[in-house]
């Protein structure tokens, strides 16, 4: 038998499966803070990150019978939240740009990640500024914390082609860091 995650708020999360409306509420209050700023890193425009954040409400809630606590309630709405965020971008027609699906995988860079959350601002600053594709791996790695296979799944791209082009995000990533010259690495 599968674990599930105990999640602390399980019973509003039973009220809202029941159409309580104040569970809802409370639900909201407690998660739609991080789920905006989730959405604002992916749309970068505050109208859009709105309405995307209210639109995975309305579908998680709509949807929270499927919600069968293999994870926190958080991480299932986050993963929507997510989802919604990359459906605006390809309604906008903002191809992300093809990765290479190559067969080797390319190896990780010297940089230690861990370095990097020194100066996590003026990083979210110039990750908010790379072109979409770029953008969004790191994004999705680095700030939201998925692995390279969920973000697989997630883009429906191959493991090697987020490898890829993860690196090539994150060789881009320090390049645009020396260039402004944010120093976050002792090699």
């Amino acid at each position: 038998m599968e674990a599930k995650y105990v999640d602390i708020h399980n019973q509003m999360i039973d009220e809202c499966r029941k159409g309580s409306s104040r569970a809802q509420f409370e639900i909201y209050k407690l998660y739609y803070k991080a789920m905006y700023n989730t959405c604002l890193r992916f749309v970068k425009n505050t109208d859009e990150a709105e309405d995307v954040m209210q639109e995975a409400f309305l579908s998680a809630f709509r949807n929270i019978r499927q919600f069968r606590g293999e994870v926190s309630f958080g991480a299932w709405l986050k993963r929507i939240v997510i989802n919604r965020a990359l459906d605006v971008l390809k309604r906008k027609s903002l191809e992300l740009e093809p990765l290479e699906d190559g067969r080797q995988v390319i190896e990780e860079d010297d940089y230690n990640e861990t370095e990097v959350e020194l100066k996590v601002e003026q990083v979210k600053t110039i990750i908010a500024a790379m072109p979409d594709n770029y953008r969004i791996l790191l994004t999705l790695y680095l700030i939201e914390g998925y692995d390279h296979e969920e973000i697989s799944r997630i883009l429906n791209m191959s493991y090697a082609a987020v490898r890829t082009g993860y690196s090539r995000a994150k060789k881009k990533l320090m390049e645009m860091l020396e260039q402004k010259n944010v120093g976050l690495w002792t090699n």
